[in-house]
């Protein structure tokens, strides 16, 4: 087959579909990812073709509109609604983009936030499409959408409509630039005011979920073409190497802890990271800070603590004592299956729901919102996470258990199935 992966957003939302890509190749199908040109290097250093798609997802998080988006925090509404003030201006570009990059493909698979261009090329191309999604979307009875932080639990119809409620927000939130990218680009008649999900749902589309079932089992309520398969685990080449510095700074004492916000930008990066490097020094903890896309700084720390710019995961998370970080899908699958606790600390979008996950199951202690951090809060979190047994226990168990799955090549294998059957 000719496939093409489309899928926009920040490095967590690329990098487990370039994995999956290079699994589509690995398996003989001709594979070209389609996203932002800023990834164009992660994409070609795997040997995968590439397309470019409008927008600059790091300059969008560090713009004035970006910082404010990220200040929504668990406000699912204004959330949704600053995400569409961000990306409306690019999105009949980025249809063009993903068109061009769609015209030979004999599927289309998409991201949740590339479904906003997807879903209308398989109808103007008359190909099919495949959701690959890393967070939950499927209505089900078992569990509260991602945007819904609230500790009320009103039972299975109470979680069932949240969804609908849910979807048909997004929809009317994005209608209007999705329904000029139809028009403009696609030659298509704009679509209603009702929400295109359940339609396609009743239609039976395939979709695949690329989280571990360890973490989140299928729900029982959930249809057999929608699989969940499995993180979608990009580890490093075989090339690799370490900076000596690291590894000199990791065999000079007992095992650090993590601190990272991925790609997660904050203005007030020095105050995050005297807090953090606070928090360190009351638990006598070292520390390794990943300074990322700018949450935290890396100047004037101390001794006992280093940092680095970017390092894979598969490589560090298994030599700290915990992982600190904001909960993004794919950093919190690289920490539970490192096998070491978890200390959530959720800015927004999906990060409370994966936070909360994390706790559920036992793997970390209670989560941190970003807007409640403290010193003394995240010290004690600290301590949870560094000298509790039984977190400990769980944390190493749940991590055997997602070493023993293989989310990529279960991911493919649904691939040819779904696709043969549709």
């Amino acid at each position: 087959m000719n496939i093409t992966v489309i899928t926009v957003g920040s490095r967590g939302d690329v990098q487990p579909y370039v994995a999956l890509a290079a699994g589509l190749k690995a398996a003989g199908h001709d594979v070209q990812l389609a996203t932002h040109r800023n990834f164009e290097p992660l994409i070609r250093g795997r040997g995968l073709e590439f397309a470019p798609v409008e927008g600059n997802p790091r300059a969008a998080v560090e713009s004035d509109l970006g910082q404010e988006w990220l200040a929504t925090g668990s406000n699912a509404l204004a959330f949704v609604r600053h995400m569409a003030r961000i990306m409306r201006p690019m999105m009949a570009q980025a249809a063009r983009d993903c068109l061009d990059a769609s015209r030979h493909a004999d599927l289309i698979i998409y991201s949740m936030l590339g479904w906003l261009a997807a879903h209308h090329l398989t109808e103007h191309l008359g190909v099919p499409g495949m959701a690959a999604y890393l967070q939950p979307a499927h209505p089900t009875r078992a569990f509260p959408p991602i945007t819904d932080v609230s500790r009320i639990r009103l039972g299975g119809r109470y979680n069932r409509l949240t969804y609908l409620v849910g979807e048909q927000v997004f929809w009317l939130v994005f209608r209007t630039g999705v329904n000029e990218a139809r028009r403009e680009v696609l030659g298509l008649p704009p679509l209603p005011l009702r929400a295109p999900f359940p339609e396609a749902r009743r239609r039976g589309a395939p979709a695949l979920y690329g989280y571990s079932p360890t973490v989140l089992p299928k729900p029982s309520d959930w249809p057999d073409w929608v699989r969940v398969t499995g993180y979608w685990f990009l580890d490093r080449t075989a090339d690799w190497r370490p900076a000596p510095e690291l590894v000199r700074f990791l065999e000079s004492g007992p095992p650090p802890v993590y601190v990272g916000f991925g790609s997660m930008h904050a203005r007030s990066a020095p105050s995050l990271t005297a807090t953090v490097v606070e928090a360190l020094r009351r638990t006598g903890q070292r520390g390794i800070l990943l300074s990322g896309w700018g949450a935290l700084t890396d100047t004037g720390l101390p001794d006992g603590i280093t940092a680095v710019d970017s390092v894979p995961h598969d490589w560090l998370f298994p030599q700290t004592a915990a992982v600190v970080h904001h909960a993004g899908a794919g950093t919190t699958g690289a920490g539970l299956r490192a096998g070491v606790p978890t200390v959530a600390i959720p800015f927004f979008a999906d990060q409370p729901f994966w936070a909360r996950r994390v706790f559920d199951l036992g793997a970390g202690p209670r989560p941190i919102p970003l807007k409640r951090l403290t010193a003394e809060r995240l010290a004690g979190a600290v301590q949870i996470a560094v000298q509790d047994e039984s977190v400990r226990a769980r944390a190493a168990e749940v991590g055997e258990a997602i070493r023993a799955e293989d989310g990529v090549a279960q991911a493919v294998e649904a691939v040819e199935e779904l696709r043969a059957r549709s």
